[in-house]
């Protein structure tokens, strides 16, 4: 039979190290059980993936604190945490259950990290802040629920807002696919005609030695100038791109700018204001159901917003909610940002004492909205970017036609 190294607790928090022989690490579990044992982690002897484990100390791998997972791994988390702490399982077991089911190695790593400290006797929430896999919004969200008694309705809460999040982004992902697929398609379109068909017909045609015409000496001319200086073009290109990144990164006033102006963009502004907003309302609205209170939601939220210039504006929100002001009064003062309706239902909120209600409201408005404004850019760009294409090919078919007809004329001549 195989042995198996352990790492189990008592009552007491007290560690215990050794070895078990059995016929399985199920076995090992149920036998741990029965001495009144609860086992962190049960591997057979010899397996490298689990030998950082055994020489853990309670208190957690620092190692693992700063991971990366990747959104539907928390996704996944949060969901079967929800159902088996609605199910009446408690915390220690429904962590051991989800350490056992667990094949990715990081997720892994994380969770018998987080179930050692919930031994050595910290809450789940503090537990779970000392990872930067996890956002503060949604330790915030587990730590209300772990004030309130309801520790699966936060699960859930946190599972519902993730999944919000996810299946936007995953819209506007989609949506911009095709347009970049028809770009792509047309800047290799412009490649291949230019190093490929154009060249054979500029020695066609000066074989014959006739007089090209004004569009085919422009086409053959931009045909040269990508052959011989394409290379110089495309590293311009590329340097500007670098320089654009580095000033949003150094410079605030300019990042500020760009920011600002991304959200007047006809069509594809509309889209990165109504998904922020969207963002904003969906974790406002989860945050203050939570019990987190205004403040600290109004914070919270702002992290969610991807736009400098939106961010800015929010943080000046906060700035007057902390002196007294109310809440639509102030984003009223951004009406570039937070629209008449945004700023209506919140103020209606506010008076009724229903806020979370109201955000609640507001973001499935405005999550149809921002899905409404990126089918409409995707259907602005579609036949944008097809006329474009339509526009290079018939040139250049002009310009050869129209030589070729030239040529015709010096043969019959």
């Amino acid at each position: 039979m195989p042995k198996y190294l352990y790492v189990a607790v008592n009552e007491k928090n007290r560690k215990y190290k050794n070895e078990m022989i059995a016929d399985s690490a199920e076995e090992v579990r149920k036998n741990l059980r029965a001495r009144n044992l609860n086992p962190l982690s049960v591997t057979e002897a010899g397996k490298e993936e689990e030998k950082s484990i055994w020489d853990m100390e309670i208190g957690g791998n620092k190692d693992v604190h700063d991971l990366k997972l990747k959104k539907n791994k928390m996704l996944v988390f949060f969901h079967q945490m929800a159902l088996m702490m609605r199910s009446g399982i408690s915390l220690s077991i429904a962590m051991e259950v989800m350490i056992d089911s667990e094949k990715d190695k990081k997720m892994r790593q994380i969770l018998r990290d987080i179930s050692i400290n919930l031994y050595n006797g910290l809450t789940l929430s503090r537990a779970m802040g000392a990872f930067k896999t996890f956002p503060l919004l949604y330790i915030n969200i587990i730590q209300a629920g772990e004030a309130n008694g309801k520790l699966d309705e936060a699960f859930e809460q946190c599972s519902r807002l993730l999944k919000k999040e996810i299946k936007l982004s995953g819209k506007i992902r989609g949506a911009m696919m095709y347009p970049a697929f028809l770009l792509l398609l047309t800047i290799a379109l412009i490649i291949v005609m230019s190093i490929v068909v154009l060249p054979a017909f500029k020695d066609l045609f000066e074989g014959f030695g006739s007089e090209l015409p004004a569009i085919t000496q422009i086409t053959m001319g931009m045909s040269d100038f990508i052959i011989h200086w394409g290379w110089l073009l495309l590293i311009v290109i590329i340097a500007l791109c670098v320089a654009f990144s580095v000033l949003r990164k150094k410079n605030y006033t300019f990042a500020m700018g760009c920011a600002q102006f991304s959200i007047k963009i006809p069509i594809i502004g509309e889209v990165f204001r109504l998904t922020n907003v969207a963002r904003f309302a969906n974790m406002m609205a989860t945050l203050t159901e939570s019990g987190v209170n205004i403040l600290d939601s109004l914070t919270l939220a702002r992290d969610v917003i991807t736009n400098l210039y939106m961010k800015d504006c929010l943080s000046q929100v906060i700035e007057d909610v902390k002196i007294g002001t109310p809440i639509n009064v102030s984003m009223n003062r951004y009406k570039a940002v937070f629209d008449s309706l945004f700023t209506s239902m919140v103020r209606v909120g506010e008076e009724s004492g229903q806020l979370s209600d109201s955000l609640t409201k507001i973001a499935g408005m405005y999550e149809d909205k921002a899905n409404d404004a990126t089918q409409a850019m995707t259907d602005a760009m579609t036949p944008a970017m097809t006329v474009i294409i339509a526009v290079i090919v018939g040139f250049v078919v002009i310009s050869i036609v129209t030589a070729m007809f030239g040529m015709y004329g010096v043969i019959s001549g």
